[in-house]
């Protein structure tokens, strides 16, 4: 069938990750056989396209939303499907499974300091192969997965290399959607055996600096401090694995982009005082919404850039991964609110 042309489609689906994040949060991380006080809890949306599309759906995006992945036949997985039809998410390709339970997320988060650590069931996201998916029949625009390297059966590797989520996305760029991935921030050295087949297949890879530099071996951040050579460094890496747009990395003072034309683009983030923030879950899924609502649009990337940073500002104010989101306009006026970072420079020509 002969591919639609990318100008004639529109809506973003996003597969992957389906995940209830249940937060907590503690007075501090205790050590082992040690005991931390529990001061309040609550419960929302964790994983790449849960997260992504919800997000997208209170900015207020107009165009169609669209769920993939897999849940189990229980109450968290009712939870999530309800949770799509009140967010207006078609979650027709979003199955549901007996063989497994629906993942959940333990996010310990301690008050003082908004930092999380993760206690993660994969359950019915281990499961997902996306084979369900006929992109010649898929109307949206983009089509994003997140996250690589928390999905058994996408990030298995193949007899000759590549990865099931290689050959989903491949399958989306022929059939005329542009792709995008998100990665998790993982402790291991699989970054480059499960990452780098799919990147041969992506439109817009969304990372953070550790992703980054995990998948190309460069170390962007040195005792706390970010290292701007070593981050364009690991963005021009990236492109030369075979993304063929824009590559953007983003870390708490900001991001960067590096377009496949070599053009470079500095946005820092705002200045959310530390009274405001409730959290850092969800802050990159954030992020990632908000870049890619402007590239769904055709924006100006510097004002999907600031968009972005703009919407990870609005996450970071509910423990939540997407409690804190608000209308577009609503959340592009906090620039004007907060502020803006002090211009990221870089530390050297090139």
């Amino acid at each position: 069938m002969k591919a639609s042309p990318v100008s004639k489609r529109s809506g973003i689906l996003a597969g992957g990750n389906w995940i209830i994040d249940q937060v907590k949060m503690i007075d501090t991380y205790p050590g082992i056989e040690q005991l931390a006080n529990i001061q309040g809890q609550s419960q929302g949306s964790g994983g790449s396209p849960y997260n992504v599309l919800v997000n997208l759906s209170k900015l207020g995006a107009e165009f169609p939303l669209l769920g993939a992945g897999l849940v189990g036949k229980d109450a968290l997985g009712e939870q999530i499907l309800a949770d799509c039809a009140k967010n207006k998410i078609d979650a027709k390709y979003v199955k549901s499974t007996a063989d497994a339970p629906t993942s959940y997320t333990d996010v310990m988060t301690v008050a003082s300091t908004g930092k999380r650590t993760f206690f993660h069931l994969r359950g019915a996201n281990a499961l997902w192969d996306a084979k369900d998916l006929d992109f010649n029949r898929i109307k949206a625009r983009i089509f994003h997965i997140g996250y690589l390297l928390l999905l058994d059966r996408m990030d298995a590797i193949g007899k000759e290399g590549g990865t099931q989520a290689a050959k989903v996305l491949a399958a989306a760029q022929a059939a005329g959607l542009k792709t995008s991935i998100d990665v998790v921030s993982e402790a291991s050295d699989r970054f480059k055996a499960v990452v780098t087949p799919a990147l041969k297949f992506c439109d817009y890879a969304i990372i953070n600096e550790y992703e980054a530099g995990m998948v190309t071996g460069f170390k962007i951040r040195k005792e706390g401090v970010l290292d701007t050579v070593s981050l364009r460094h690991a963005a021009g890496a990236i492109l030369q694995h075979g993304v063929k747009e824009l590559v953007v990395i983003h870390f708490p003072e900001g991001c960067f982009a590096r377009t496949r034309d070599g053009k470079d683009h500095w946005q820092p983030s705002l200045k959310v005082p530390a009274k405001a923030i409730a959290g850092t879950a969800g802050a990159g899924d954030a992020f990632c919404a908000g870049v890619l609502y402007g590239l769904h649009e055709g924006w100006d990337l510097q004002k999907c850039l600031l968009t972005g940073v703009c919407a990870a500002a609005a996450s970071l104010t509910d423990p939540t991964c997407t409690g804190g989101m608000k209308p577009l306009a609503t959340v592009q006026m906090l620039q004007k609110k907060y502020g803006v970072r002090p211009p990221l420079e870089p530390s050297e020509d090139y």
